[in-house]
């Protein structure tokens, strides 16, 4: 019986109800360390008497939390001193908006290679300020292959160029990540940000949405090259404007605060395991094994080009689609929870993350080899 307390300990509250393998893209699973800690950190954070929940921005304690985030993450992702970090409430939508914003004047325009969902919204969303060329569009492929996109691919007129790093709807992914000399190149790499190594000197901007790799919903980052900030001359909304937040190291307003400080800690958890070139090989080893056996088998089938596949969202489906439904009802049942493709598009979709451990990958391919048999 649950005793009638105001609070159950997470280490009561396991004995009834065993963690399950969430394959979904967001919000999505955290680490169980990064859990545990937060767990016992909850109600007085370092001695305070306090949660972390209950600090002030303006004190020293949650500074520490928020200097440490950002030292944690330019040691990760090896940032230089000349970018800045600045963390926004809300999601990877607001830099939609913010981008063009920031970076383009008036009259000006930037390029997008058009691979998704999130591209057309960021496409939608910029034709509101200014032009967009879109230079590639996956729709002649039905988004199942990203493009090469070098500067000979860019339109000449835009300022920048815009792209989506990989594509959690579709499930495709750069495999190769673009090196643009004649603009800046900016990517939203929200479902796929530490997951694996990249250069962020190739870079002008990164964004990214934390729900995926990075912490809770409600939070997103911004990554710039310092030399980007203000340029633009354009009255923008406070929120909105990369050179107020920069310059207020993320403290204009309040922040996320607990979004921010459970980022830290899945930093630290990230480092503790050797950092993204370590967590880089477990991923390409959990998506290797899932699409292997998928290509092998006679009921799943990936829809998209081998040379595209994301190795943090692996879209399949069954070849029989009366099975669907069954497909899903027993998966929940056997402790794979979020298998169910996006809404417009159909089909299942597992998202194998950073946070998602190489057991839980293996007992999806378990249940799904077991699964065919007994449709065979």
């Amino acid at each position: 019986m649950i005793p009638k307390l105001p609070f159950a300990t997470l280490s009561y509250m396991y004995q009834f109800q065993e963690r399950i393998y969430n394959f979904g893209a967001g919000p999505a699973m955290l680490p169980n360390e990064v859990m545990e800690i937060a767990a016992a950190e909850f109600l007085n954070y370092k001695g305070s008497g306090m949660s972390i929940m209950e600090v002030s921005h303006r004190e020293p304690l949650f500074e520490d939390v928020l200097k440490e985030a950002e030292s944690l993450l330019r040691k990760l992702l090896n940032i230089g001193d000349d970018y800045s970090i600045a963390f926004f409430s809300g999601g990877a939508t607001l830099h939609f908006s913010a981008l063009p914003l920031n970076l383009l004047k008036e009259g000006e325009s930037f390029d997008i290679a058009h691979t998704g969902i999130w591209t057309k919204r960021a496409w939608e969303e910029g034709l509101k300020f200014n032009g967009v060329n879109v230079i590639y569009d996956a729709t002649d492929n039905k988004f199942t292959d990203v493009p090469f996109l070098d500067d000979s691919k860019l339109s000449g007129k835009g300022k920048y160029l815009h792209i989506t790093s990989n594509n959690t709807i579709y499930g495709t992914q750069y495999p190769t990540l673009p090196k643009i000399k004649q603009i800046p190149l900016v990517a939203d790499m929200t479902s796929e940000l530490l997951s694996r190594k990249i250069e962020v000197k190739d870079f002008g901007v990164i964004f990214a949405g934390a729900q995926k790799n990075i912490g809770p919903s409600g939070l997103s980052l911004l990554i710039i090259r310092n030399d980007l900030i203000g340029i633009s001359g354009r009255k923008i909304p406070v929120l909105l404007d990369y050179e107020v937040m920069t310059k207020n190291k993320s403290l204009y307003n309040t922040p996320a605060t607990y979004s921010i400080y459970i980022a830290k800690l899945v930093f630290e958890w990230l480092l503790k395991l050797g950092g993204v070139e370590v967590i880089q090989k477990v991923n390409e080893q959990k998506a290797q094994l899932l699409y292997d056996f998928i290509d092998s088998s006679s009921l799943y089938t990936c829809p998209v080009q081998k040379n595209a596949r994301s190795q943090m969202n692996a879209v399949f489906l069954l070849k029989d689609k009366n099975l669907d439904a069954k497909f899903l009802d027993e998966a929940e049942k056997n402790g794979l929870h979020g298998l169910g493709g996006h809404r417009l598009v159909g089909g299942f979709r597992a998202s194998i993350y950073n946070s998602m451990p190489l057991a839980g990958v293996q007992k999806l391919i378990s249940f799904m080899k077991e699964f065919e048999s007994k449709a065979k």
